[in-house]
């Protein structure tokens, strides 16, 4: 399968091919077959008095600057490809694509496979860290997209790596496509909100390091899926183990005595924030500064009316909802899910009731780093199959506007308001550069907040 890689923003001169240097706009991608880079394999971009051809690098990657913008012709050799590898469609061998709304457009070159179960359809999908966008004339999206943290966009593909694309550009299309995909991000950011909500309501700790609790989720599934090869489904109990036990460390080993020792809110803010700066930097010793492709398959891409999605997508979707639903249940139907509440509600008159706060505590972070770990398993998938040291970094402001929006405290407002932040920012990127899309985000967050302060599902305290 042809696979997009970096953009102008992601990419830095030493990750490309030597002859090749980043310019003021560039088209990139890394070409791979089966999951393996193709070294060799000739590119050439021509037009407006270009006409430069590259081959890949021994990673597949390839890049060519160009000086102004433009539309420009964009072609592979097949030639030059190994042997049995083939274009699914031979009208990809040349495509032309404008460029200038941003620095860096990706191309996908999607193969033909046995069972064709690769994930790519025929499609050109935009690259670059941060959302720059691509405008690919074919708006169909490949099932494995930039390898960036954030990948960009085309006009139908997902501005952070999903494989939600369109067959047209027309709005309707692209309104159910960003939908799709806003819905599928929310729920995402869902899972992880509820741990961020039950840790503040029973404790009345912002946790700062829970972006990082989500990055160990996808780092563990990136070591046993791709470094030790583990079957999918051994790799993904071996994560959600390990990120239970990762909640479970937290509070044993430094909140619990911190609560002990009676320090103060403010103190332990500060602890979080360093502890998170201390695992963003391990992981970052662990894998490397820059970001990793997981050796799993996202499936054969399926098409919904005008909308295209992997199978991967569709089955991440389905897996949140289960298990929102589970915890719905957990803190509704069970003692220990309502003795959760009730700590969230009184700590205090909880305690006098004979509940025992602290092991409700210490379940919560193990349920907190459960459903954050399994979050990021799923990420991983949502923006292709990709692992960054610090992916869950760059999302964990729009973890903490999902449970202000819905209510701080509130595991069910959590859920509610991480949904409107994941649709508020992939529905903005039909109208507004996707590099904006976080902060449309936060400014419903704002507006929603002046009108009513305790949020959606929050309740309003009494003054006085």
């Amino acid at each position: 399968m042809g696979m997009v890689a970096g953009g102008a923003a992601a990419a830095t001169a030493a990750d490309l091919p030597a002859t090749d240097q980043p310019g003021a706009y560039s088209y990139s991608g890394t070409i791979r077959d089966a999951g393996e880079p193709l070294e060799g394999v000739e590119i050439t971009v021509s037009g407006n008095g270009v006409d430069e051809t590259t081959a890949t690098d021994a990673e597949g990657r390839w890049s060519i600057a160009v000086a102004e913008p433009g539309t420009y012709t964009v072609s592979i050799d097949t030639a030059t490809l190994p042997d049995g590898v083939t274009l699914r469609d031979a009208s990809f061998e040349s495509r032309e694509f404008p460029i200038g709304a941003s620095t860096s457009v990706g191309v996908l070159f999607p193969f033909a496979a046995a069972g064709d179960t690769g994930g790519d359809s025929g499609g050109d999908t935009g690259t670059g860290s941060e959302g720059n966008t691509g405008t690919g004339g074919n708006t169909g999206t490949g099932g494995d997209t930039g390898t960036g943290a954030q990948p960009g966009t085309d006009a139908g593909a997902d501005p952070t790596g999903a494989a939600t694309g369109t067959r047209d550009n027309s709005f309707g299309s692209l309104l159910l496509a960003r939908t799709i995909s806003g819905l599928s991000f929310g729920l995402l950011l869902a899972l992880a909100a509820i741990g961020i909500t039950l840790i503040f309501g029973t404790t009345g700790v912002n946790n700062f390091a829970h972006g990082e609790m989500l990055t160990f989720g996808g780092v563990i599934f990136y070591v046993t899926t791709t470094l030790v090869n583990w079957p999918v489904w051994i790799a993904v109990v071996v994560t959600l183990v390990a990120s239970a036990a990762l909640g479970w460390a937290h509070d044993w080993a430094i909140f619990k005595p911190l609560r002990k020792r009676g320090v103060g809110l403010v103190q332990v803010l500060i602890v979080t924030i360093g502890l998170s700066i201390a695992l963003r930097y391990f992981f970052q010793f662990l894998i490397g500064g820059g970001t990793e492709g997981l050796s799993v398959s996202r499936g054969a891409i399926v098409e919904v009316g005008p909308v295209f999605m992997t199978t991967a997508d569709l089955v991440s979707m389905a897996i949140a909802i289960v298990v929102l639903i589970g915890v719905g249940f957990f803190l509704t139907r069970t003692r220990i899910g309502k003795a959760t509440r009730a700590v969230s509600d009184n700590a205090s008159l909880a305690a006098a009731s004979g509940i025992d706060v602290d092991k409700v505590i210490r379940i919560v972070w193990v349920l907190a780093g459960l459903l954050t770990g399994g979050a990021g398993i799923l990420y991983t998938y949502f923006i292709g199959s990709n692992i960054k040291w610090d992916v869950g970094f760059t999302i964990l402001l729009l973890l903490f506007a999902g449970v202000t929006l819905g209510g701080l405290g509130s595991a069910f407002g959590a859920l509610v308001g991480a949904v409107v932040i994941g649709l508020v920012t992939e529905i903005s990127t039909i109208f507004i550069a996707p590099d904006l899309r976080y902060a449309i985000a936060l400014l419903v967050l704002i507006l929603v907040l002046l009108f009513r302060p305790q949020g959606i599902l929050g309740r309003r305290e009494r003054i006085g």
